[in-house]
């Protein structure tokens, strides 16, 4: 198996990485999640009409760069390397692939204006009593002679407060945990009957709770067939997790550095930290995990085309793993930058927030051993 990225994918990389080298600092940062908003709507637009970067996994029949899960991986790692607040996951990843997936209108229309930075997608499937079991859910969609009409509650919904559509989970029959009558809506963020209470997260993202309350939406804007959805969701769920583990593959590289060069800077009894033999084992460690992630995240996203058991093991392998490494990674540069490794104006502090919130995005460790193993071990 070649191992090695194309050389549209290096290039990818590299313009990326630039960009936002240059615009992305940790200084412009703080200063656009200081506005009201929480985050500047300018970066979304360059990163569609400047850099091009938001049509790289989309077929080009789409308008795309013709890339796939590939692409997205070198995307969220640089994108990771920057603590981004862009909602590329749920966008592009998420978004992008259920509209491959259902084709239609709404691809027609949606996948051009996702490619062009106007369309942002949020992706509404996790409840208060659901945990990660995706076909846990209370909210409910009934048909109503002229569409659908929602019910429910959605929680932490990420980008919801600036998103154009809601990508939304709901149960149009069985009960409550039952894996048959699960379905897949897209709803405009503008229809009536949905209210947001907005919040940031502690990682620097914008979120919403969303209420649905009657809120009543056209027939097309059912994915695919009613109740039979729950295979798609778990599909995209499992891209989002591989490219949230490619994420976390960014931001440890870049803890780990920020800690290697304090070490060397900062003198303890007039000698450099990073002499003493205990903090570099540390940060051997530290590298082991960066390498180890960066690993398994290949090796995740190369299984996404697989059949469904294969791409769950794989991904549930990866994320578990990962988990693990981004807190251990997360914690020792805290550790030996001292107390102002948690100072707001030291981004190790920023780094490691992102670090603790990507642990149990889309399942934590726990979660996804047990996945594994029911996977594996059946």
């Amino acid at each position: 198996m070649d191992f090695n990225f194309t050389e549209t994918q290096t290039m990818l990389r590299d313009s990326l990485s630039r960009w936002l080298a240059d615009t992305y600092t940790f200084d412009a940062r703080q200063k656009m999640l200081s506005r009201p908003e929480g985050r500047d709507p300018g970066i979304w637009r360059a990163l569609a009409t400047e850099l091009g970067i938001l049509g790289a996994p989309f077929s080009e029949d789409r308008g795309g760069f013709g890339g796939g899960a590939l692409d997205s991986m070198v995307v969220m790692e640089e994108l990771g390397k920057a603590i981004a607040v862009e909602p590329y996951v749920q966008t592009v990843v998420i978004g992008g692939t259920a509209l491959e997936r259902a084709g239609g209108a709404h691809a027609d229309a949606l996948i051009p204006a996702i490619i062009a930075g106007e369309c942002i997608i949020a992706f509404a499937y996790a409840e208060p009593q659901g945990r990660y079991e995706l076909a846990n859910l209370t909210t409910t969609a009934k048909a109503d002679g002229s569409g659908w009409t929602l019910n429910g509650h959605k929680s932490v919904v990420i980008a919801a407060p600036y998103a154009t559509h809601y990508l939304v989970t709901a149960r149009t029959g069985g009960s409550r945990r039952e894996a048959s009558g699960v379905s897949l809506f897209l709803v405009d963020a503008q229809d009536k009957g949905i209210i947001r209470r907005d919040y940031p997260t502690v990682d620097g993202f914008m979120a919403s709770e969303l209420f649905f309350e009657n809120a009543n939406v056209g027939p097309q804007a059912l994915l695919g067939y009613e109740g039979q959805a729950l295979p798609l969701i778990e599909e995209l769920v499992d891209r989002a997790t591989a490219a949230v583990c490619a994420e976390a593959s960014g931001v440890m590289r870049v803890m780990h550095a920020m800690t290697l060069d304090y070490a060397r800077q900062r003198k303890q009894f007039g000698t450099p930290i990073a002499k003493f033999q205990v903090l570099q084992h540390r940060m051997v460690d530290m590298f082991l995990e960066v390498e180890q992630a960066v690993s398994m995240t290949l090796m995740a996203t190369l299984k996404l085309d697989e059949p469904a058991a294969d791409r769950m093991a794989a991904v549930s392998a990866a994320k578990s793993k990962i988990a693990k490494g981004a807190r251990f990674t997360g914690q020792s540069a805290v550790q030996i930058h001292g107390g102002i490794g948690i100072t707001t104006e030291l981004a190790v502090g920023h780094y490691f927030k992102r670090a603790t919130m990507i642990e149990s995005q889309f399942g934590d460790a726990d979660h996804h051993l047990r996945r594994f193993e029911r996977l594996t071990l059946a």
